[in-house]
């Protein structure tokens, strides 16, 4: 680009008011890009803080739907739904359950708030006694038994009415066992939401408080990706997509806007970043501190996923953030 220097251009033309900046601003945010992740146990009028994540709560089904009434009535179109279960065991077997607390909790929401979209996260480490996401013996964390169980996971979860499903796990081959056995029920419309390129990250440590999902031996980076690659989670994308994943996922996200830029220029598939728990959890607590301005850090952060390629935005912000749109 050969352009005329100074004075003839002078960029400051086009920052000189409000209406202008929003006249030639790139990139929006916009509250039908917003999801709102939510942590669903048993009981009822269950509403339990975690210290971790100021403004984040383990809530009973009924609350699950005041919080999701409430996020719907700002026009946010989706919640991404986890499940902590009264038992573990070493099968997941609450992961499947007909009346597991995701299927229950999802069949609630549809009844009561049928054009919400709930999108259901596929994973085991919350259903396990030992924490990991998939099957264990003899301390190794095995890929292909544990198929079987992810696939029969997502099909519960759309039988109870998810709109979609949203395999974490990071195993091998999951996205077309859950492709195969969705179709093989009949759920050939239900699409797949692939946590396509997700890292063994330091970012997730308030996530494990809030849905009690930490691994009780060593860690997850033989399955979770290693921080220091992207050409490999392209490679991991790629594999996802051709498994059939209908949207993509990176997560974290402010940490990874280089991966997400890359894959939505490759595959241009809807691509969603998850801005984490640590991510979350660090803006409160700079906030609360006076040493940050929340909406304006917050805001910022998305912009930052959005200009890099994001369509969807996973928040646990979300609620806050649609208030800011609207005002």
């Amino acid at each position: 680009m050969n352009l005329p220097g100074f004075p003839v251009v002078r960029p400051r033309r086009l920052r000189t008011s409000p209406a202008l900046r929003r006249l030639v601003a790139e990139t929006s945010l916009n509250i039908s890009q917003l999801v709102l992740p939510l942590f669903a146990r048993s009981g009822k009028k269950l509403r339990r803080p975690v210290n971790a994540m100021p403004g984040v709560f383990q809530m009973s089904p009924d609350e699950i739907v005041r919080e999701a009434t409430a996020a719907h009535d700002l026009g946010i179109p989706a919640v991404l739904l986890f499940g902590i279960p009264d038992k573990k065991d070493a099968k997941a077997s609450g992961a499947y359950a007909r009346n597991g607390i995701v299927q229950q909790t999802t069949r609630l929401l549809k009844k009561e708030l049928p054009s919400l979209l709930v999108i259901t996260d596929v994973c085991l480490c919350e259903y396990m006694e030992h924490g990991h996401c998939g099957i264990v013996h003899q301390g190794r964390i095995l890929n292909d038994p544990t198929l079987k169980l992810l696939a029969r996971t997502a099909a519960s979860q759309a039988e109870a009415g998810a709109d979609i499903v949203a395999p974490s796990d990071m195993m091998d081959g999951r996205v077309r066992a859950i492709r195969a056995e969705l179709d093989n029920a009949g759920l050939i419309d239900t699409p797949i939401m692939s946590y396509a390129a997700k890292f063994a990250s330091a970012f997730y440590g308030p996530f494990r408080e809030v849905a009690e999902s930490a691994p009780s031996f060593g860690d997850r980076r033989s399955y979770q990706m290693d921080a220091a690659n992207a050409n490999e989670a392209i490679r991991e994308v790629a594999l996802d997509v051709q498994e059939g994943a209908d949207m993509v996922m990176v997560k974290p996200a402010l940490a990874y806007l280089d991966i997400i830029c890359r894959v939505k220029q490759e595959f241009g598939l809807p691509t969603a970043a998850y801005a984490v728990s640590g991510e979350h959890a660090m803006i409160k607590a700079a906030a609360a501190n006076g040493w940050v301005d929340e909406r304006a850090v917050t805001m910022e952060s998305l912009l930052a996923m959005r200009r890099a390629g994001a369509d969807i935005l996973i928040t646990y912000a979300a609620m806050e953030v649609a208030r800011w749109l609207k005002s």
